[in-house]
């Protein structure tokens, strides 16, 4: 089984920086992606990085530029380095994984989930 846990949300100010990381437990599996969910919104794609394809990886719109992904083998951790942040970037992280490299930017293409980590930035 696979396990997801999230950790380095926090309260942080406009412009500032935070960095989310991802340990995983159990298998290797080929996507690791992270989400976010705000209030009253759906769930949405923040990046993804595919570790059977060279560690290629992916952003939304939103987040490029601020925003990378990044993997320590050695660690079986996923990180998300989060700067520039901005109060629209306020959400709940989550972490998920699946078998299949689609580097996919939906939840259902995704197996495994961790319990999220809050992320708020004040303006």
């Amino acid at each position: 089984q696979v396990q997801l846990v999230e950790t380095g949300g926090g309260l942080v100010q406009a412009g500032g920086s935070l960095r989310l990381s991802c340990a995983a437990s159990g298998r290797t599996l080929s996507s690791y992606a992270w989400f976010r969910q705000a209030p009253g919104k759906e769930r949405e794609f923040v990046a993804v990085i595919n570790w059977r394809s060279g560690a290629s990886t992916r952003y939304a719109d939103s987040v490029k530029g601020r925003f990378t992904i990044s993997r320590d083998n050695a660690k079986n951790t996923v990180y998300l380095q989060m700067n520039s942040l901005k109060p629209e970037d306020t959400a709940v992280y989550y972490c998920a994984a699946d078998q299949h490299p689609s580097s996919g930017t939906t939840p259902l293409e995704y197996t495994f989930w961790g319990q999220g980590t809050q992320v708020t930035v004040s303006s």
